[in-house]
């Protein structure tokens, strides 16, 4: 799939490039991001290089993960955000946010136009979204995008060779008025009797 760009009222997100690198680079030195996210730790500027000239065009290429970088319009990095296809109508998101630009929205805002775009130009049917356990920053994230919080996952996330528990979290299309690809039927809610 070639790449696109997707605009909010604050953003643009866009694919990263060899001219994003030293961007990535930089903001990737932060502590927290090497801590709860799965980027290498340290974090050299040949794994930002690796990042931008192949991983990102390769994923896109071979339609298994689309990754976005998250741009203020004047071109200033915000974070990072993708969506990997886990299975058939199954994305999940990731995103990291740099340190300066938390707590403004931006990352909730790209993550609902992101999972927007995955429900109707890719006819994904659940975005699911999963942080390590103790991230509650990741979390605020995905509830301000409007992920439902559906439990802890026991031993679910490898980070740099530890087996960690994780929160998983889903959107679903309806959750953005939009319709599914496929017909969906919940489980009866059991504790209402119905």
């Amino acid at each position: 799939m070639d790449p696109v760009t997707l605009t909010t009222d604050r953003l643009v997100l866009r694919v990263v490039g060899p001219h994003d690198t030293d961007a990535v680079y930089e903001a990737a030195q932060d502590s927290d991001i090497q801590r709860w996210t799965t980027i290498p730790s340290p974090y050299l500027r040949e794994h930002a290089a690796g990042f931008t000239d192949q991983m990102v065009p390769d994923g896109w290429a071979d339609g298994s993960m689309f990754t976005f970088g998250v741009f203020l319009p004047s071109g200033e990095l915000v974070g990072m955000l993708g969506i990997t296809m886990r299975s058939l109508g199954v994305g999940e998101v990731g995103f990291w946010a740099t340190k300066e630009h938390r707590g403004r929205g931006y990352i909730s805002e790209a993550t609902v136009a992101a999972s927007r775009w995955a429900f109707t130009d890719l006819s994904v049917d659940r975005v699911e979204w999963r942080a390590e356990v103790g991230n509650a920053g990741s979390r605020a994230v995905a509830e301000r995008a409007g992920f439902v919080i559906e439990g802890t996952l026991r031993s679910a996330i490898n980070n740099k060779g530890v087996r960690r528990d994780c929160w998983v979290g889903s959107l679903l299309p309806s959750d953005l008025g939009l319709p599914s690809t496929a017909p969906y039927l919940p489980a009866p809610d059991r504790r209402s009797g119905g």
